[in-house]
């Protein structure tokens, strides 16, 4: 086993709005690629989600998970190889990059997966990591294969078993779910099913017909959705501008501007982003109280999402960008891997925004 790489305390990734509008630096995708570093062969402090059938299951988490055991959870394990393998695409020379594929290559083995697929398809575990850390795994899975370093296409080999049984999984599911899952946290169908289809699309398009059928059955007819509400006091997704993002992603734009104007009739067209205020974190120290530096940076890739989705000329366009580059500078500016709480986790959302991956397909 690699041992992990420690980072310190004070490592800081302060980006300003005008940075943020520009490509990501080799630099800054190392600090990112940092975090991922330190935490996906760190065992514990471990949190999982796990159905005890026998005594038999009473195991440690490298035991249960070989693969994906590490960042604390399952799901945060996921998107920390995904955020090691996409900024290895991106930045295939830099520093960083040995290290990174050495990590993956040392979990994603086909000996680890296959225990990963063993483990998801045990007895009890229909509902285990549904849709968030499933719909992230696809996400890694697309990341291995559409990237063309060397090793990549023996790495997404090793990973296609779990990624077949998750599609299976999910396939199943949607066929049966008959509501919108709309909370602020990992249940939350809107986000996922925009990592779904985006993995989809291209890939399965059974998948990518059932995907579009749930958004356009359940959100279509949506209208006033109230945003003055959130967020809730451990959100790290936005209810209303995730619905938003995935409706963007099925609709053409003329129509989709429309739908917005129902869905968010209060929209604004100034070039502040004061309409929607930042989320705050009173203590980073804690892990839910910390989920809103995660809203702040997933609130700006899907305003900026929205925004895309958008015909060029829509005044809106100015309002949704102008609140993006607010989010995106108090979301960037905390991941900094002071507290595990958020180290663990922030530095793929940040990799998210800043590689602008929600938007690749537009």
């Amino acid at each position: 086993m690699i041992r992990p790489i420690r980072i310190s305390a004070l490592l800081t990734v302060a980006l300003s709005s005008s940075v943020w509008a520009q490509r990501l630096d080799a630099p800054t995708a190392g600090r990112f690629a940092a975090l991922a570093l330190a935490c996906v062969q760190q065992e514990y402090p471990n949190k999982i989600s796990h159905v005890l059938n026998s005594a038999d299951d009473v195991k440690a988490p490298h035991e249960l998970t070989p693969a994906f055991y590490g960042c604390y959870d399952w799901h945060s394990s996921v998107h920390g190889h995904w955020l090691l393998a996409r900024l290895v695409r991106e930045f295939p020379s830099a520093p960083f990059a040995s290290d990174a594929v050495a990590a993956l290559k040392a979990n994603l083995t086909p000996a680890h997966i296959a225990g990963e697929v063993a483990y998801l398809n045990g007895t009890g575990r229909e509902t285990f990591e549904r849709p968030y850390g499933l719909a992230w795994l696809l996400q890694l899975a697309a990341e291995l294969r559409e990237s063309h370093t060397p090793d990549a296409a023996a790495l997404s080999s090793a990973l296609a078993p779990l990624e077949a049984a998750v599609v299976a999984r999910l396939k199943a599911w949607l066929a049966k779910l008959a509501y919108p899952i709309r909370e602020g946290e990992h249940a939350q169908t809107g986000f996922a099913f925009g990592l779904i289809l985006d993995y989809a699309r291209g890939t399965d398009s059974a998948l990518a017909a059932l995907v579009v059928a749930k958004v356009r059955e359940f959100h279509l007819k949506d209208q006033g959705c109230p945003i003055n509400y959130e967020p809730s006091g451990q959100d790290f997704l936005s209810p209303c501008l995730a619905e938003a993002d995935v409706m963007r992603r099925v609709l053409p734009p003329d129509e989709f501007a429309a739908w917005l104007t129902r869905f968010l009739p209060r929209l604004p067209t100034t070039t502040s982003g004061a309409w929607l205020p930042i989320g705050v974190v009173t203590d980073k120290t804690d892990g839910k109280l910390a989920h809103l530096d995660g809203l702040n940076l997933s609130r700006a890739w899907m305003l900026q999402g929205i925004a895309a989705g958008l015909p060029p000329g829509d005044p809106r366009r100015r309002a949704l960008l102008a609140a993006a580059r607010t989010h995106a500078a108090s979301g960037l500016a905390a991941v900094t891997g002071e507290h595990y709480a958020g180290g663990h986790w922030l530095g793929s959302f940040a990799t998210y925004l800043t590689t602008r991956r929600g938007l690749r397909r537009l």
